[in-house]
């Protein structure tokens, strides 16, 4: 975050040339639900005024808040559980803990007390007795949000608890983890009014300037492409109406679904598939419900023709009165951008595809060679991080180590490797192509700020911390022993003479190694607040301590040893990462079969008869960085890793493979099927990826 300085020069240079409109666009809105549902009429407000998922007309309290009063401050994104009660499509009433085994109108009217008597409250002002009203910390945004409105001089129009806690931090305050969102909230605006850069803004003011010059929010959102229908069918209508429309109306709204689980299964229930349901659709469709304002989307046509480039201007909704393609998300389109993309994109024969930074800067640029890296990354404009790698740097920020674990293939030394040249101050080189990334990443190590090492099962205290080796430049007779600084000893002493600049160990494969023994008494330096501590070494006594300036990056293959396995006393002081199968990284096809619905529906199975960590990763489906596009790469591919691998699994168990890969291997004997490459392709094809839901591009 900005410092001192940084902050106030912020909030001079900031233009609130704007304020006057959009305090009456926001003042309107207030009034409008001030109108519709007046403080005093809420302690008879019908259940049919308040929830969302109601048949019926005229706006409900919850949707006004959430869809209809955008300038009040947002609280959109996930599902509809922020309302902490509301009527699902199952036709069952969902309702937070607190309310759980009562009858609908009985949990309602509890609900409604806690309302009123917060309102109360607040009038009254007694703030923290609306921190008591157990049933309102399950909706804290939605709360916060209707304090703000029916008494806007006590509350900011900003209402998620982790940006609140962020901002508050910024403007140099305690922020408690555990406060509810009103309380955060309070905190942030006495913040805002005791700092004289801030004399005589208004709320609307301060909102707009936080989001604007310290959006909490990840630096690189997921650009996504989504196709309008069939062939594009659907483009004029989108075009038209500013909006972007996607089909599996059957699913109704999506807001109601709490989970990609939940959203699994009732596509499942919809499109009955042998392969177990698409958790990657399910995911997608959540993705598309929890675009934000400013994110940006490319419409296409077939897989290498671009319609449009837009930027998400409003919220996700569904129209129930719709003919068709009933979900839709507001979009603001520049269709200067419309053309034919150099090459084929493979993997935009879904409805959904993620774009890649480059590319999609590639298209705007209206570049000749838009859809290939041959001529080099495009690198005009900011560089911004991608999502991944500032989770595991803000991880490090936080806890000062990481270990990225998940199934073998996933890309975790990639991510590993990223996170160290965003450290390295060479962003620029992530979306790269494939030999730039890798020059980058060696000029990277040679530079001395980051070390990578591989742990295994001989490697010892010795080699990471300190001890007694041979001397090779000894002369004299026998065996002379010299006291060696191992690879963590000469990092943190390269990193305590450069105190300004970020040290970085990556250890590859650390559960491969036995970390109490290998890291010894440094355990316990590890932890943030003991850094610069000193501590006498076990085998020299020399005085030693961690620099505040050093991370550590480890990677761990969840298929050799699960988390629970390493030590606790190791295991307290990382942060853990997951690092799944990513379906999108090998979208594409390969004959008759979609590459990434036969990776999900194999990865679907293998979950299910062994566990989620023998997963295979992505990059068993990758040549030189792209998805395998041949039937002799795809033979290769499965006849010679992936076959052993699942092999090794099962343990010579010919009816565990068999359940895992169907026909593809005899079931008595576990012997796989030989056949011709082009036959492979049909027969994955048939095994895994038949009854594919949903439209194509």
């Amino acid at each position: 975050m900005a410092d001192e300085m940084d902050l106030r020069a912020a909030a001079a240079a900031f233009d609130r040339s704007s304020a006057p409109e959009t305090e009456t666009t926001a003042e309107d809105e207030r009034k409008q639900v001030l109108a519709q549902f007046p403080l005093e009429e809420w302690a008879t407000l019908p259940l049919s005024g308040y929830a969302l998922g109601q048949s019926g007309s005229g706006p409900t309290y919850c949707r006004l808040m959430e869809f209809g009063t955008p300038n009040l401050g947002s609280i959109k994104g996930g599902s509809a559980a922020k309302h902490i009660m509301y009527h699902h499509n199952s036709g069952e009433w969902r309702v937070a803990a607190p309310l759980r085994g009562m009858e609908p109108q009985d949990s309602w009217e509890e609900l409604r007390g806690q309302f009123v008597r917060a309102f109360e409250a607040v009038a009254a002002g007694d703030f923290e007795a609306v921190n008591e009203l157990e049933a309102l910390r399950y909706g804290q945004t939605l709360v916060t949000k209707s304090l703000a409105t029916y008494f806007p001089e006590h509350f900011l129009p900003i209402y998620a608890g982790e940006h609140l806690r962020k901002f508050v931090t910024l403007l140099d305050g305690a922020a408690e983890s555990d406060a509810p969102a009103w309380d955060s909230n309070r905190r942030l605006l006495e913040l805002v009014r005791s700092r004289a850069e801030f004399d005589g803004w208004s709320g609307q003011e301060v909102m707009h300037f936080l989001y604007e010059r310290f959006d909490p929010r990840p630096q690189q959102r997921t650009i996504w492409k989504i196709a309008p229908g069939e062939r594009g069918r659907l483009w004029d209508e989108c075009r038209d109406g500013g909006v972007i429309r996607v089909g599996w109306d059957e699913l109704g709204d999506l807001g109601q679904y709490q989970s990609d689980t939940e959203l699994k299964q009732t596509l499942d229930a919809h499109w009955p598939r042998s392969s177990g349901g698409s958790l990657t659709l399910a995911r997608r469709l959540l993705a598309f419900r929890d675009l934000e304002t400013g994110d940006r989307i490319v419409a296409n046509r077939g897989m290498d023709e671009v319609l449009a480039t837009g930027t998400v201007s409003g919220n996700y909704r569904f129209e129930a009165d719709h003919s068709e393609f009933r979900h839709i998300v507001p979009v603001s389109w520049d269709v200067s951008h419309a053309r034919k993309l150099s090459k084929p994109q493979h993997g935009w024969r879904s409805t959904f595809a993620k774009v890649q930074p480059t590319l999609f800067a590639r298209i705007t640029a209206g570049l000749a060679d838009a859809g290939t890296d041959s001529a080099g990354p495009y690198t005009d404009g900011p560089v911004t991080l991608p999502e991944d790698v500032a989770g595991v740097l803000e991880a490090l920020e936080r806890k000062g180590q990481v270990i990225l674990h998940g199934p073998p293939g996933t890309g975790k030394t990639r991510l590993a490797l990223g996170a160290a040249l965003a450290l390295a101050g060479r962003a620029d080189a992530l979306n790269s192509t494939p030999g730039r990334r890798a020059a980058a990443q060696a000029e990277m190590l040679r530079d001395g700020r980051i070390h990578m090492v591989t742990f295994h099962p001989s490697y010892g205290y010795e080699d990471f911390v300190e001890g007694f080796k041979p001397d090779l430049s000894a002369t004299g007779p026998g065996l002379t022993l010299a006291l060696t600084d191992g690879v963590f000893h000469s990092l943190c002493a390269q990193a305590a003479a450069r105190p300004d600049e970020s040290f970085l160990l990556i250890i590859d494969e650390i559960n491969r190694g036995d970390l109490p023994r290998i890291f010894g008494e440094l355990v316990t330096l590890l932890e943030l607040d003991k850094r610069g501590l000193p501590l006498a070494l076990s085998v020299s006594r020399r005085t030693f301590s961690v620099p505040s300036n050093v991370r550590i990056i480890g990677t761990m293959n969840t298929a050799d040893r699960s988390i629970s396995h390493l030590d606790a006393a190791v295991r307290r002081r990382f942060a853990f990462l997951p690092v799944g199968p990513d379906p999108d990284a090998v979208s594409g096809t390969v004959g008759p079969l979609d590459l990434a619905e036969f990776f999900e529906s194999l990865n679907t199975r293998i979950a299910r008869h062994l566990d989620a960590d023998h997963q295979i990763g992505h990059a068993y489906l990758l040549r030189d960085g792209e998805p395998i596009a041949t039937e002799d790469d795809l033979a290769a591919a499965f006849h010679h890793e992936v076959i052993p691998l699942l092999e090794d699994y099962c343990l010579g168990r010919a009816d565990l493979l068999h359940r895992i890969l169907g026909g593809l291997v005899d079931a008595d004997t576990g012997r796989p099927a030989l056949m011709s490459p082009p036959d492979l392709a049909a027969a994955l094809a048939t095994e895994f990826t038949s009854g594919t839901p949903g439209p194509d591009a």
